[in-house]
Parts: structure tokens; sequence; C-alpha cells
């Protein structure tokens, strides 16, 4: 025995931390038996019939039953004789949701990734995956399956509160911050649903056809993000057919694209009964099926291995890959000793972030902020997800079991009693069918300052029916508005809506479902404790005939062409989210980027450096924010190019900033368009040479505080 050898690394040495995790997750798997292999393939919960239980729900209640009944072990056994812990797996990507045990432990209710985004703040967003990867490591899980960089193709989609944005450069950047900040922890990160899961309609059927182009300029693209910058160990296949194969079949994008192209290091994992076989996924570059064994199972691994379909090279092969990240990030080296969750810390390091993701919408006359001192009587009115709870938000396997919660009216109380104001709050809850909306029309008349809660809990499982507001909610909103002109609209949103009444409306704040601190991060935005500073990540249309989907039952919810099951066909190209509305010259309601403050900025003295270009050297776009209001608060300053290429949109987000400035302060911002960077800025996708080229020509460089508001104008000269 050597100096270096231990009686432990002897009889495991796979344990020998001299060596790299590979080379451990080799040894440990060529120490395996076949059984012990195949046991390792897969989940451990007991196969149930998914498919039928999810086609009863299709509501937020439902789901949230669903996922009750099912209760998921959500692990992989452990085997003792070889020191292989039990692999714990929690659902993310909005905080410890359905960890592993029976009841699933609780955690830190986050606001949802749609508000992240909204806050257009890379260190916001580590916080935030700070915060989850902190409490899935307390709680003993050594996976956390988020974040979600999908993107918000339509405004209905149940799951487009998981995702960050319409936009894959915001949505890559805000997905690496993220998974950096998990995997700080010693957390597996798992990007998902990999790729085009752009519908919870039909899901376990659907198949999308896109273009190669549009598949790697857009939906591709925060996938190649977050692998190629922040390491990302795993990757989750989605539940959809990709071109007529299921996506955990599909070794175009599990193999050629994510390990040959990008590199990828790390293991593939089935979405949760998304696996469809054994040996077609396993050769196509699937690593483990969850939750259950429904197909990698002892039965079909040893059959296929008989008839030569799959060789134990490739079983071997998808073990080392998921070893390989756990021997990384110490796994097997730390014992399950689940913590104490630093609740109260936590919460308020939610509340921070929940008013910094907060959009200012509309707020005329300068309604907004209200002063604490003469709010008076104080009405909180609504629905009760919405004005008699904190509305945690997100329906199915992504819910947060909350430490805690802050319901709006006790949180309005504490906030009014901090501010030292005498002024006293009630409610009226609106029921869902509007039987007492008589009652709210007369405290509304008599109060003298009112908050309106409304907004879109989505869910797992579902699509929205249309944009509206659920429940007669717009019927509610336009009863109560005109009423008393100190009303505010406060949205608590999983997704954009329309808003029929918004002109009856004079201050609307996008609050989006906020978690456990909602009832805190509200009043503290009203009465001005906190300037509001978020923009919207996708865009809010003014009306359903203005979106892509709208009576084109080809790109959604898909047809069917002959196979039994519904195609969608992304005939819109690239043309999604502000490209659409800009492509088609459509005004939306509120553009991509938009937010307002209760101070005003100008954006001045455009200045870029690089303009004559060969195409490899970077840009830099300067320019200068100025705070030209009363009070501090904070600007995204925000930058687009345009590409001269046929069939491109007018504008591509290339960069974005968020400064905090006092009033009349003024700060010069750089943002760097670099061309090695892996959102290709200035590059499109090209069929022949397989890869992304810049095209020479005249490039438009925009530069503003929106999509739509960019008076700062260059031109950048490539070729």
């Amino acid at each position: 025995m050597s100096a270096e050898t231990t009686p432990e690394t002897a009889s495991f040495p796979w344990m020998d931390k001299s060596l790299s995790p590979r080379e451990r997750a080799e040894k440990l798997v060529a120490a395996m038996t076949l059984d012990q292999k195949i046991q390792q393939l897969h989940g451990n919960m007991e196969t149930i019939d998914i498919y039928g239980l999810s086609a009863k729900a299709t509501t937020k209640e439902e789901m949230d039953r669903l996922a009750a009944q099912i209760r998921i072990e959500r692990h992989v056994k452990a085997i003792e004789e070889l020191g292989i812990p039990r692999f714990r797996i929690t659902n993310g990507p909005v905080g410890v949701g359905m960890g592993d045990g029976t009841p699933s432990p609780p955690a830190t209710a986050l606001p949802m990734a749609i508000g992240l985004a909204a806050g257009f703040d890379p260190e916001l967003a580590y916080k935030y995956g700070d915060i989850i990867g902190s409490e899935a490591a307390t709680l003993g899980q050594h996976v956390l399956e988020g974040p979600g960089v999908c993107l918000h193709r339509t405004e209905i989609a149940g799951r487009n509160f998981e995702y960050f944005s319409e936009d894959p450069y915001l949505s890559g950047i805000l997905g690496i911050e993220v998974t950096n900040a998990i995997q700080a922890h010693d957390v597996i990160a798992m990007a998902k649903h990999y790729v085009v899961n752009d519908q919870e309609y039909e899901r376990f059927r659907t198949s999308v056809e896109v273009d190669e182009h549009v598949l790697r300029e857009l939906y591709l693209l925060p996938y190649e993000m977050v692998v190629k910058d922040a390491k990302i160990a795993a990757i989750m296949s989605a539940y959809n057919r990709v071109r007529g194969v299921y996506a955990t079949e599909y070794r175009y994008t599990l193999h050629d694209i994510l390990r040959d192209e990008w590199g990828f290091e790390g293991y593939v994992q089935s979405d949760f009964w998304s696996c469809r076989s054994c040996a077609a996924s396993l050769n196509a570059g699937l690593d483990h099926e969850m939750p259950d064994a429904k197909w990698c199972n002892e039965t079909n691994v040893k059959n296929a291995l008989y008839d030569h379909s799959l060789e134990i090279e490739t079983v071997d092969r998808a073990l080392v890959r998921r070893f390989t990240q756990m021997f990384r990030f110490g796994q097997f080296e730390r014992p399950y000793n689940p913590g104490v969750i630093d609740a109260m810390g936590h919460g308020a390091i939610s509340r921070e972030i929940g008013e910094q993701i907060a959009v200012l919408l509309k707020n005329e006359g300068g309604l907004l902020p209200l002063d604490p001192k003469t709010a008076g009587k104080v009405l909180i009115v609504g629905q009760h997800y919405y004005a008699g709870e904190a509305c945690q938000g997100g329906g199915g396997s992504s819910k947060v079991d909350p430490l805690y919660t802050v319901p709006p009216l006790e949180g309005m109380q504490d906030v009014l009693r901090d501010l030292g104001s005498d002024a006293t709050v009630s409610k009226v809850i609106v029921a869902r069918d509007l039987s007492n909306l008589a009652e709210a029309v007369a405290a509304v008349k008599t109060a003298n300052t009112v908050i309106i809660m409304a907004g879109v809990v989505a869910t797992e499982g579902a699509d929205r029916p249309n944009a509206d507001l659920p429940d007669d909610q717009n019927r509610m909103l336009d009863a109560l508005l005109g009423l008393n002109p100190r009303t505010v609209v406060v949205l608590k949103d999983s997704s954009p809506v329309l808003m029929p009444w918004i002109a009856k409306a004079p201050a609307i704040l996008e609050a989006w479902n906020q978690g456990a601190e909602d009832g805190h991060v509200v009043p503290d935005l009203v009465f001005g404790v906190v300037n509001p500073s978020g923009k919207v990540p996708t865009t809010y249309p003014a009306s359903e005939k203005d979106t892509l989907y709208y009576n084109d039952l080809v790109r959604y919810p898909g047809t069917d062409e002959g196979g039994g099951f519904p195609v969608i066909r992304y005939t819109e190209g690239l043309q999604v989210g502000y490209r659409w509305f800009q492509a088609q010259g459509i005004k939306p309601l509120f553009p991509f980027g938009f937010g307002l403050s209760y101070t005003t900025f100008e954006l001045s003295d455009l200045a870029v450096s690089g303009a004559e270009n060969d195409g490899t050297q970077p840009i830099t776009v300067t320019f200068t924010v100025t705070n030209t209001g009363p009070v501090a608060g904070a600007e995204v300053g925000q930058v687009y190019l345009g590409i001269p290429v046929e069939g491109q949109p007018p504008k591509r987000f290339v960069g974005f900033k968020k400064v905090q400035l006092a009033s009349g302060q003024s700060e010069r911002v750089s943002i760097v368009i670099d061309q090695t960077a892996t959102n290709h800025p200035l590059s499109v996708w090209d069929d022949c040479t397989r890869g992304f080229v810049v095209r020479p020509g005249k490039y438009t460089v925009y530069a503003g505080s929106s999509s739509e508001d960019t008076p700062l104008t260059a031109t950048v000269t490539v070729g």
C-alpha cells in the first residue's frame, strides 16, 4: 500500500480524490455488476399512468391535487456496498419545489422566473440562484432541476412562469448566473426542457417542425450559453417530439449538437415520464430515466443487450457521465444531514428581489407613489389568489411548499406601520363568479385608497385558453375602475395579459407571482419605499389578433398531418416576441424592455468603437444615462442590432446594463458586442458551413430604454 493509498481507496479506488472526477467515475462503473448498473439508470418511484392522470388536470387546482397525489420520491436508490449515496433530485426552477421526500421539504417561495427576468440584472439573478442552491444543499438534495431556459413563444403557454423571456440572449445571460450560483453550492443544475418545449397543450404527443436557422438562433441559443459559459452539469430532455422524433430519442440534439458541437460533459436526464424507449433513448444520448423504471428496467436493458440493439459500453457511458458530475461536486463524500433554512434571512432577500423586478406599466398624473400619511382607509380588493393570500403562483411540479407567506392585508399593515402611517387596511375578496361584485363596488366608492389585485396563476400541464385574465377578472376590473380616482391596479401575473380596461386605470404595477414576500413587496412599491425599476421581458399584445398564434392552427396548437398527433410548425421563423411585432408593424401594448419609474431618464451621447470592422473585432457601444427626475432610481440601458441579412427581424437584443442613479446624476455606460461570445451577436446560422457566420454589410446599432424606444443609432460597417 503506497503512502497515498488508504484502506478505503484500496477497496474503493473511485474514492481517491487525487483522481479526476471522470477517472473516479470510470473506476466505479468498472466495479459494478450489470444489475447494479441497471439500478442506477433510473429513478426509484413506482411506475404510474401519468398520461392518464395528467389528462384530467387542466387547472392550477387540479395540477396541485395531482402533485399532492403523486408525492414523488425523487431519487435513485443508494448502493451502500459501493459507497453510492441515495441520489436526491428536487424540482426547480423557482425554488426547491417537490424535493425528494414525503412530504416534500419546505423552502423559500421565490418570485417566478419571468419576474426575475424583468429585473434585467445578472447580479440579481445570481442572488436568486444562490438562495435556490443554498437551500437545495441545506436540504441534502443533489440536483436542482433548473434553470428553465425555453422561450416564451406564445403569451398563453402554461409554463412561461418557469422561463425567463421571449428573448434568447436575456434568457441565456440569466440562465448562466442562476446556474453558476446553484453549482457554487455543489448542487447539480439542470437546464430544461430541451428543446422547443414551448407549449403545454398535448405536451406528451406534439411534434415541432422548425427550420435549422430558427432552431439555432432562437431556441438552442440559451442552452448553448449555459453549456459553454456556465459548464452546467445536466440537461433535461423534453416531452415533445422534435421533427417527428421524441426529444429523448433525438440523437441530433442530444449528441451531435450538445456534445460534439458544444462540448457538453454533463449528463442528460429525461423529464419525468418523458422517456419512451430503452435502447433508442440510451443510444441517442439520454443518460438517466426519471422518475421510475418504465423503460430502462432490468428486462428491457438485458433484452436489448442480448439482441445487440444496445451495447454495454453505452450503458457504461451513461453512468460515467452522471457519476462524473457527482464526483465533481463532492456528492459521494457528503453525508445526508439536512439542516435548517434561514427562512427569514432568505425571505428578506426574496423581498429585495421582488422589489427590483416589479414593472411600473402606467402612472397617470403621477398617482404613484402614494403618500402613506394621506392613505386613509386603504381597501384591497380582488379574487382570493391575488388579494387574499400571497400569490405564489405556478401550478404543477415546480410549486414550492413555502416556509412562510405574507398575505396582502397583513403585509400592507406591516409596511404602513413601519412608515408611521395611521392608515387602516381592509379587504374585499371578490368571488370567482363575481356574485358579490356589488359589495366590492360599494367598498371602492367609500375608500380613500384602492388597491385592486388581479392576475394569472398559470400551471404546468395546460396552456391558457387566451391572453385574458381568467375568472372574469376583466369584467371585475371594468366595474371597479373609474369609481375612485385613487385606484391602483396591481397585476400578479405569470405571463402577459390583455388589458381592455387600461384606459380607466390611472396606475398599473406588474408585480408578478411574488411568492412568500408578496404582502410586503407590493406596499413597499406603491408607497414609495422602493422605486420600481423592472422592464417587461416579454411583449404585451394590445389584442389577441396581434399575436403570432391568432387564427393560425398550424403555428398553435398544431394540426394532425396524418400521424395521429399534433404537428406545430414554427412558420413565423425568427419573428418571435418583439421581433414579431416589429416585423409585422404591430404596436404592442407594452414592448419588450419597457418599464416606467418614479423618476425620469435620458440617454444621450452615443459613441461606437469598432465601427469599421472585419467581423471579428468587438464593438463597444457607449452612451450616457442621466436621471432627469426628482428621486433616485434605476434605468436599464439596452442595445439592439439591425442585422443586414434577408429574413432577419428589424432588431436583435445584444446587450444591456442596469444603472442606479441619484436625482441629477449621470453615468457613462459601455456595452461590448463581442462576436466571440456564445450568443453570436453579429452572426446568422449558415446551413452550408454548418455554423454561425458574420455577413458583410452595414449593421445598425440601436440604444435606448426599450425595444421600441431606441433614439440613439449608429452604423457599423462589417466586411
